[in-house]
């Protein structure tokens, strides 16, 4: 099993006694999401040998140890790799390389695409708050917009349709019971980036309707909550939810998209 070098970021001292070339031409420096890191460790590699194509990857816990990272974030990584056409996850056996040729082909991630799990912990952080406020702002035309949007979700669902339009009406009807337009595009931002590459591939191995009717069920929690002005029981409610999501998309490969 190659040995990985872990993700380490080091400080760079520059010495102001030292003239700078210029003909060394500077390109411009632009942070990297960690699972692009890790994704890139990954990549090298295959193009190295180390993991040669046809051949099984580690399991996300060895290769979290191996890089110093959380499996979540292997995780990301994986899954970004997937959508370039680099490796091939086959659930229930393992994530497998893929011809490199073939991999130039495939879609590229945006740089600036978030993590889907580390989305979902920002927006625990975030839309926590935002719950309280809600409920201690909203009057009765807010709370039916929220009740609204939770029926939608609850109509899509029994279409047999995934309910992300519901969804993201409802988190907005949340929103605009603060009166602040900063707070709203932040959390529509959010859930925006739900329709990238990364968090679309990996919602089609975890995101089932069993799963989506676990989700109308916590969101039910929170309108009861917010409905009954009571902060703290917001807050805890969107939270739950936002820990529940992330236990499903950090769920076992072997139960992906498992009825």
């Amino acid at each position: 099993m190659p040995l990985l070098i872990g993700l380490t970021t080091w400080p760079i001292e520059i010495n102001p006694n030292i003239v700078q070339s210029s003909d060394m031409p500077l390109q411009t420096v632009e942070p990297q999401r960690l699972y692009r890191q890790i994704a890139e460790q990954l990549r090298a590699a295959m193009l190295s040998g180390e993991f040669t194509v046809g051949a099984r990857l580690p399991a996300e816990r060895d290769l979290a140890k191996q890089l110093g990272v959380s499996r979540p974030s292997v995780r990301e990584a994986l899954i970004a790799l997937e959508v370039e056409g680099w490796v091939e996850v086959r659930t229930g056996s393992g994530i497998y390389v893929l011809d490199k040729n073939n991999a130039a082909k495939e879609s590229q991630i945006d740089p600036s695409e978030w993590g889907p799990l580390e989305l979902i912990r920002a927006r625990r952080v975030v839309e926590g708050e935002i719950a309280s406020l809600a409920a201690l702002q909203a009057k009765k035309r807010d709370v039916d917009a929220i009740r609204l949007a939770l029926t939608s979700m609850k109509n899509e669902a029994q279409q047999g349709i995934l309910p992300l339009e519901g969804d993201r009406a409802f988190h907005t009807a949340i929103v605009q019971c603060c009166g602040n337009v900063v707070l709203l595009e932040t959390v529509q931002s959010f859930w925006d980036s739900r329709r990238g590459p990364v968090f679309t591939r990996l919602g089609g191995y975890f995101e089932t309707m069993k799963s989506w009717q676990s989700a109308i069920d916590e969101h039910e929690a929170i309108l009861t909550a917010i409905a009954a002005h009571d902060g703290p029981a917001a807050r805890a409610a969107m939270h739950a939810h936002m820990d529940k999501s992330h236990t499903r998309f950090s769920a076992s490969w072997r139960r992906a998209s498992a009825p």
